[in-house]
């Protein structure tokens, strides 16, 4: 993981998501793999034979993860030590769906994958993964530690096809002092009253005195799922059967959601400004006092303690329309490809990685480090609930406005959802992204926009959970 413990995928905006639909689609022609029993929509069974007291040899290719920080390393060192002599080669960079899908289809596969949890449902259902059900029981993996909401977003028909590791959630982060200098404070800029907030947004971006200034950014397309959750509406249905993307309250939270841009100049103007920003560096927008407030994952807490301390900064959970916290989970996985030349050895490295003794030791090693440099220490978030306890009496976050920003953090985490594993995964969020950019870019008004992509979400999961039904 990288220093901030930032989700490794930083991209913005539709380039990543654009290369994994490519890469779904390409797994969708290769169809369900020869080489693998087929049950629940793919692959479901292996000669592997888990054993956590087993010994276990060869090597271990991991794609998709680098070690290069103290969190990964840490973690790392206590997976080798677990797999003896085993010889673990780490890929470079990201995980790249469409190398990935090309590896499986020569029959060539990564003995191990490192990959987003919202991909997992889709490669489960092709068959580009395998089951983890004997795993997590030879390897005695407590599943019952895991936040729930990233154990049900790898969950697929019943099965779990991904270890979670870390999770990401988002807070409202302000500058105080342009707060203040619009005479107002975070209920304002929470979410937990829109029309105030609009206000709010319009206040601060006028504020500026000449200078451009983002007043609140609702941060789309990216987290519809979090402005419809708190309207009170789900996207997809609990079963990942049936999208809900025409919903009233969905068209409602993204015609607000886009007002918020409408009022500051459109879209294209506060991208550009967004944009400009030195977005992990001293110059960023809370510093320089280029924005007011917006959403953003609980990773850039560390990001700003590190580069840029002293900005008047403040901190709150993202709140409901009825004022309860609210956070849209996302994270990482292991999982294990179809025709992995070593399964035990990855399972155990899953087992290892996600397990609370590591998490606890790369903590400690993280706050050690930070602690030489004369900097706070802002927790992680594992996607192990017990780590978390661990990691939370540990954390070392200094005064205030870290303090705040860390409880708020953990406070989001519990009240964190995400979007129900199918095995439509790739399509459905094309479907939700397209639609809110169509709105942006001024080609559609919100119900027209929804009401299309629902046609498109829908007609994918029904495909998708048709073949995998008939699989059963």
């Amino acid at each position: 993981m990288n220093p901030t413990n930032a989700p490794r995928r930083r991209t913005r905006g539709n380039t990543t998501l654009r290369r994994r639909t490519v890469a779904i689609a390409a797994l969708t022609t290769v169809g369900i793999l020869p080489s693998c029993a087929v049950g629940t929509g793919g692959a479901t069974s292996t000669d592997a034979t888990y054993d956590s007291e087993a010994t276990v040899s060869g090597s271990l290719s991991v794609m998709g993860f680098s070690g290069v920080d103290e969190v990964a390393t840490t973690r790392m060192d206590l997976a080798k030590k677990a797999l003896g002599g085993v010889t673990v080669t780490l890929s470079e960079g990201d995980l790249d769906l469409q190398q990935f899908l090309s590896a499986i289809a020569s029959g060539k596969p990564p003995s191990l994958v490192y990959a987003d949890r919202s991909q997992i449902g889709s490669l489960a259902a092709r068959g580009a993964i395998l089951p983890l059900d004997a795993c997590i029981s030879g390897e005695g993996i407590d599943t019952s530690a895991f936040v729930p909401s990233a154990l049900a977003q790898v969950t697929l028909n019943g099965h779990v096809y991904g270890i979670p590791e870390f999770n990401s959630v988002q807070l409202t982060m302000a500058n105080a002092d342009l707060l203040a200098g619009a005479g107002l404070n975070l209920d304002d800029v929470n979410g937990s009253d829109w029309q105030k907030l609009s206000a709010a947004s319009r206040a601060l971006a006028s504020s500026a005195g000449g200078r451009t200034v983002i007043g609140f950014d609702s941060k789309l397309p990216e987290f519809l799922p979090l402005w419809a959750k708190a309207n009170g509406a789900d996207l997809l249905s609990a079963d990942g059967r049936t999208a809900r993307l025409d919903d009233p309250a969905v068209v409602e939270a993204l015609q607000w959601a886009v007002s918020i841009y409408d009022d500051q100049g459109g879209f294209s103007a506060v991208k550009a400004a967004r944009d400009s920003a030195d977005f992990f560096g001293a110059g960023n927008q809370f510093a320089t006092g280029a924005l007011g407030a917006m959403p953003m994952e609980q990773w850039y807490i560390n990001v700003l303690a590190d580069v840029s301390a002293g900005a008047p900064l403040a901190f709150d959970t993202v709140r409901a329309r009825d004022g309860r916290p609210l956070a849209f989970a996302s994270g990482s996985a292991w999982a294990i490809p179809a025709g992995s030349d070593n399964p035990e050895a990855a399972c155990r490295w899953a087992r290892v990685m996600t397990s609370t003794d590591a998490w606890t030791a790369a903590a400690t090693a993280r706050r050690d480090a930070r602690a030489a440099e004369g900097k706070s220490f802002t927790g992680i978030l594992t996607g192990n609930l017990r780590a978390d306890q661990d990691i939370q009496a540990m954390v070392a976050p200094g005064g205030e406005p870290w303090r705040t920003a860390v409880a708020k953090m953990y406070e989001a985490n519990a009240a964190a959802f995400s979007l129900p594993a199918n095995p439509a995964d790739a399509e459905f969020t094309t479907a939700m992204k397209d639609a809110v950019n169509a709105v942006l870019n001024g080609q559609k008004n919100p119900a027209d926009a929804l009401r299309d992509a629902q046609g498109t979400a829908q007609a994918a999961l029904d495909a998708a959970w048709a073949k995998l039904d008939a699989s059963r």
